[in-house]
């Protein structure tokens, strides 16, 4: 019998879909490691004229409902 407060660890089907959600296990290193490089990246000048584009026209329809 289990007391209360205390869930016995599964370990079996449920184990490796845990291990790939760790964010410190392999997946999780590789997937910051990824990121980390895409982070440091510049923005693309042609991103950067569409989110202006976007910027103004918001600011426009505010103004005009």
């Amino acid at each position: 019998m289990i007391e209360p407060g205390k869930e016995k660890k599964r370990v079996g089907r449920n184990a490796p879909l845990k291990a790939a959600f760790d964010p410190n296990g392999p997946i999780g290193r590789k997937l910051k490691s990824f990121y980390d490089v895409i982070e440091t990246d510049p923005v693309p000048d042609r991103i950067l004229d569409l989110l202006e584009k976007l910027d103004e026209a918001e600011q426009k329809a505010k103004r005009n409902p």
